[in-house]
C-alpha cells in the first residue's frame, strides 16, 4: 500500500530492505511508539531516556530554549532511540522557531506582501539550516492555509495570503529551501486547510465550507502543488468538512462529520485517493479542543489512526495514552495491515532523510559549529531587505500628505493603540520583543522620527492620565476623562499631524472613548492623519475613516527603519502588495 520507491521517499532496495527488517523485528510496544509524537517537559537524561526506552518514541517536539540545549537534549533522544527519532519545530517565522537566538526572518503574511517567492525559499533554506545545526530534522512548516476569513486569527499572519495561487508559489518555495539542507523534511500544515473560520482549533470547532470542485481548486491546487514537489509529510488539522461529506452521503448527520483527523474519508479517500499523497501524516495536537470534544480519548486515539493518520502528535497523559493504543492494537482495533503501513510511511521517510545510515553519536552535529549557522550575516540580511519590500500602502485617499517633511509637518503626535488585554497578552507581548525594557513601537517611530528633525511626541490619553495620577498619589478623577470635548482649532492646533500607531496582536483596538480626545482617530478631516499598523493588518475594519492607511507586519528595528525610511521618501516607497483583504469585505473601509 506504500511505494517505497516512489516520491516522497525514493528509496533503494537496501533502504527498503531496512525499513521491512525493521519493522518485523519490533515488539508490539516498539510498533506503537513509532506512532506517538512527545512534547518534552525536561532536558534531564533519566526523563529523556524514559520517552525513549520505555514508549519507543517516534517524534519528539520541543518548547523554546536557546539553540545549545536543543542540541545536548537532542543528542540525548538519539542516544537512547533504539529507531532514530523524528525531532520537529516550527520555523514559521524563520530560525527562531527553531531556538530564540537562531534567525527571525518574516511573518509568512509579510512574505506575501512581497508577491517574491525568493524570499519564502530564502526563510526555509535558512529554517533547514539551522534546524539540522541543532540536531532536529524535522520543520513543521510552511503553514498552507488560505485567509479567506480576516477574522481568522489563527492564520491571518501565519498564512501567505488570501490567494491559492500565492499560497501555493510561496509555500513550494519555502518547502524547498528547507530541502537544501540534507536529512531535514518539511510537514506542510493544516490539511485540510484553515482559513474560513474565524474560531480557532485550539478552543472550538473549525470549518472548511468547501465543497469538493471549489476545495480541489484551492486548497487542493496549495497540497497538490506541494505533494508534486516532493511535499514528504502533512500535518492534519481538526477541520470539519460538512459540504465535503454531505456531497458524499447526503444523509449524514451532524454527529458523523468529525474533524479531519479522525475522518477517514478525508485522510484516506481524499487525501490519498484524490490527491495521490504518498508521504507520512501527523496530527495536529491532540489536546486542541476541535479534536477532543467529539469522543472519549480512548476513542479518539485509535481512530485517528485508522482514519489515515500515521502519527498522534503528543500524549495527554504518557502512560495512559500508550496503554490505550497499545489495547487498541493488541484487540485488533488497529489492525495488523494498518500498522505495518503506518510504520512504513514513517520508517521509510526516516530512509529518506538518511537517518538509518548514520551512527547515534552522529545524528547530531558538532556543538563547536553551532553559533556559526545560528549568527550567519547573510541569514540575518535577510530580514531587513524583506521588511523594506513588504510596507504595503493599502490605502491612500488624501494624496500629498507623503512624504513627510519637517517643513511641512513638523509636529507629529503619535496615538498608540493597543489591544485589549487578555489571558495571553503579556505572553505575545514579550514573543514579539515587547517585554520589560524593551521600547515600545509608538517609542521606536518617536525616536527616529525625532532623528529626521520632527517634533514628534506620543499621544498621552485621558485613561493614561487618570492612572498616571493614581500612581503618583493624587486623587482620582474621573471629569480628566470627560475633558476632552474642545474647539477642534483648540485640539488641531497642537500638532501638524497626526499618526494612528495599532500595535494589536490579536482581537480588537481597545479605543479609550475619551469624549472628543486623541484616540479615535475622528478628525482625519481636520488635519492630516496616517494609520499604521505594526502587527495585525486588518485594522481597517475598526478604523475605517482612516484616508492613509500602512501594514507593515511587525515593528521589529529594521521594519521600523524602513518605514521613516518609505514614509520619507514618499507613496513610490511602499512596495508591498496587500496579501489579504486589508479591507475586510467591508463596504465603508473604502470611503
Amino acid at each position: 500500500m506504500v511505494d517505497l520507491k516512489a516520491k516522497p521517499y525514493c528509496l533503494s532496495d537496501a533502504d527498503i530492505a531496512w525499513v521491512e527488517s525493521t519493522i518485523s523485528g519490533m515488539t508490539a510496544e516498539e510498533k506503537v511508539g513509532q506512532l506517538f509524537w512527545q512534547l518534552t517537559a525536561s532536558q534531564e537524561e533519566p526523563y529523556l531516556q524514559e520517552l525513549m526506552e520505555k514508549y519507543h518514541l517516534g517524534g519528539c517536539r520541543y518548547n523554546g530554549m536557546p539553540g545549545a540545549k536543543v542540541l545536548e537534549q537532542n543528542r540525548i533522544l538519539q542516544k537512547y532511540a533504539k529507531v532514530p527519532v523524528f525531532i520537529a519545530c516550527n520555523p514559521e517565522q524563520g530560525g527562531n522557531g527553531v531556538c530564540p537566538d537562531g534567525t527571525f526572518v518574516a511573518s509568512q503574511v509579510k512574505i506575501g506582501a512581497t508577491r517574491k517567492p525568493e524570499y519564502a525559499q530564502a526563510m526555509g533554506r535558512i529554517s533547514g539550516a539551522q534546524i539540522a545545526a541543532t540536531g532536529c530534522n524535522m520543520a513543521f512548516a510552511p503553514v498552507v492555509d488560505i485567509t479567506y476569513n480576516w477574522e481568522c486569527e489563527e492564520v491571518l499572519a501565519r498564512a501567505y495570503g488570501n490567494d491559492a495561487e500565492l499560497v501555493a508559489t510561496m509555500g513550494k518555495a519555502f518547502m524547498d529551501g528547507v530541502h537544501e539542507t540534507a536529512g531535514v523534511a518539511a510537514c506542510a500544515k493544516h490539511f485540510p486547510g484553515n482559513g474560513q473560520d474565524y474560531r480557532d482549533a485550539h478552543m472550538s470547532n473549525n470549518v472548511n465550507h468547501f465543497g469538493l470542485e471549489q476545495w480541489m481548486a484551492t486548497y487542493g491546487h496549495v497540497y497538490k502543488t506541494l505533494i508534486d514537489g516532493g511535499l514528504p509529510a502533512i500535518m492534519g488539522g481538526h477541520i470539519l468538512m460538512p459540504e465535503y461529506m454531505k456531497e458524499l452521503n447526503p444523509e449524514i448527520t451532524i454527529e458523523e462529520v468529525l474533524p479531519a483527523t479522525l475522518q477517514k474519508e478525508v485522510m484516506t479517500d481524499l487525501l490519498r485517493g484524490k490527491l495521490g499523497f504518498n508521504g507520512m501524516v501527523v496530527t495536529d495536537a491532540s489536546h486542541m479542543v476541535a479534536m477532543t470534544n467529539r469522543m472519549k480519548r480512548k476513542d479518539m486515539l485509535p481512530l485517528a489512526i485508522n482514519a489515515g493518520c500515521d502519527m498522534f502528535l503528543f500524549f495527554n497523559d504518557p502512560e495512559e495514552d500508550f496503554a490505550t493504543m497499545l489495547d487498541a492494537y493488541k484487540t485488533g482495533i488497529i489492525g495488523e495491515e494498518r500498522m505495518t503501513e503506518a510504520l512504513t510511511r514513517i520508517l521509510g521517510l526516516k530512509a529518506a532523510m538518511g537517518l538509518n545510515k548514520k551512527a547515534k553519536e552522529d545524528l547530531c552535529p558538532a556543538a563547536e559549529d553551532l553559533q556559526a549557522v545560528l549568527q550567519d550575516p547573510e541569514f540575518k540580511a535577510v530580514a531587513p531587505a524583506i521588511s523594506k519590500d513588504a510596507l504595503t500602502l493599502v490605502k491612500y485617499k488624501d494624496e500629498g500628505v507623503l512624504p513627510l517633511d519637517p517643513a511641512k509637518t513638523k509636529r507629529i503626535m503619535i496615538v498608540q493603540v493597543k489591544g485589549a488585554d487578555g489571558p495571553m497578552a503579556a505572553l505575545a507581548a514579550m514573543a514579539m520583543g515587547q517585554g520589560r525594557g524593551a521600547k515600545t513601537p509608538a517609542e521606536k517611530l518617536r525616536d527616529r522620527l525625532i532623528e529626521k528633525g520632527f517634533d514628534a511626541f506620543i499621544y498621552v490619553s485621558p485613561l493614561d492620565q487618570i492612572l498616571a495620577d493614581v500612581k503618583q498619589g493624587k486623587p482620582f478623577n474621573l471629569n480628566i476623562y470627560f475633558a476632552g470635548k474642545n474647539a477642534i482649532s483648540d485640539f488641531v492646533a497642537g500638532q501638524d499631524l497626526v499618526i494612528t500607531l495599532f500595535n494589536v496582536a490579536n482581537g480588537h483596538p481597545a479605543f479609550g472613548m475619551s469624549k472628543g480626545g486623541g484616540e479615535i482617530p475622528w478628525y482625519v478631516h481636520e488635519q492630516p492623519v496616517i494609520g499604521i499598523s505594526v502587527n495585525k493588518p486588518t485594522m481597517l475594519a475598526d478604523a475605517p475613516m482612516l484616508r492613509t492607511y500602512i501594514n507593515t507586519y511587525d515593528s521589529n528595528d529594521d521594519t521600523m527603519d524602513a518605514l521613516v525610511e518609505a514614509l520619507l521618501e514618499g507613496p513610490e516607497a511602499f512596495k508591498g502588495q496587500d496579501p489579504i483583504d486589508s479591507y475586510c469585505g467591508m463596504w465603508d473601509t473604502h470611503m
